[in-house]
């Protein structure tokens, strides 16, 4: 005879969900999770710890930013997903954000005749936040410009010489664009010798940070008729209405850059021809 009365239902936990009580869980990236609630499946690709969020993106390439949390499914079981943890630090030398190894306890060298211009102040912020410790040690100020326009004017303000080099990063210099043309004309000048101008193809320093690091595929194209800057904003559902909102906007994109890994091979290898143009001797 069958005892149906053999086992107590009230002795476990009658109340537990199905696929057992969520977790938390690092939010790895490559890892592969469902939201619950829109049941999108997809690969992290993307944490932001800022603004808590991660970014999934399915087999049809498509991406969509959910907040970290629960509500989520990691090999059919419920997670709270949270921000990875930092990877301890290793035990080798010291490096900058530039990749160089870092002089403990070095002071700054006292500025040389030598400048670096930029066009404009994020240009400066970008190369201050990786290669600033670079360039304290060699002694290096960078100036912005606000344009490469007047770049003439500056240099004849300056007096380039052997021993007050100018390295200067352009915008956008592409081939028979403005800006190729102002840096033909200048080398071709009197200061030619002393100066070194080196350029980068994009239209803004914006787009010399990584699409990936904003969790992007890419940098929107935006119609020449639309001034960049806003029309990224706009592209991405950032304010832009006005100066502030773009200047926060940059803040946003800074703050994802921490070293030269964050950045376009093509900006790198300009400034570190600069930096070695300007501290010969």
């Amino acid at each position: 005879m069958v005892d149906r009365y053999s086992t107590d239902v009230l002795s476990t936990d009658w109340r537990a969900p199905k696929n057992g009580r969520a977790v938390p869980a690092p939010a790895q990236l490559g890892a592969v999770v469902e939201d619950v609630q829109s049941d999108f499946v997809g690969e992290i690709v993307a944490v932001d710890r800022q603004l808590n969020t991660v970014t999934l993106e399915d087999r049809r390439n498509k991406r969509r930013v959910f907040e970290l949390g629960p509500g989520f499914l990691l090999e059919g079981r419920p997670v709270i997903l949270t921000a990875p943890i930092a990877a301890a630090q290793s035990s080798g030398p010291k490096r900058t954000a530039s990749g160089s190894i870092a002089v403990e306890g070095a002071k700054a060298r006292v500025a040389r005749q030598s400048r670096i211009f930029v066009e404009g102040r994020h240009d400066a912020e970008l190369v201050e936040k990786v290669w600033g410790d670079d360039l304290r040690i060699e002694g290096v100020v960078v100036e912005y410009l606000g344009g490469v326009d007047d770049l003439a004017d500056h240099l004849k303000d300056f007096r380039p010489g052997p021993e007050r080099r100018v390295g200067v990063l352009v915008d956008h210099l592409v081939r028979g664009s403005k800006e190729s043309r102002i840096a033909e004309a200048i080398m071709r000048g009197p200061h030619g010798a002393s100066v070194k101008i080196v350029g980068h193809p994009f239209i803004d320093i914006w787009q010399a940070v990584k699409p990936d690091r904003l969790g992007l595929r890419a940098w929107p194209q935006i119609p020449r008729s639309i001034e960049w800057k806003k029309g990224t904003c706009q592209h991405l559902g950032w304010p832009h209405r006005d100066q502030a909102d773009i200047a926060r906007a940059w803040k946003h994109i800074l703050g994802k850059v921490t070293t030269y890994d964050d950045l376009e091979p093509a900006l790198l290898g300009r400034v570190e021809e600069l930096i070695d143009f300007v501290t010969v001797g």
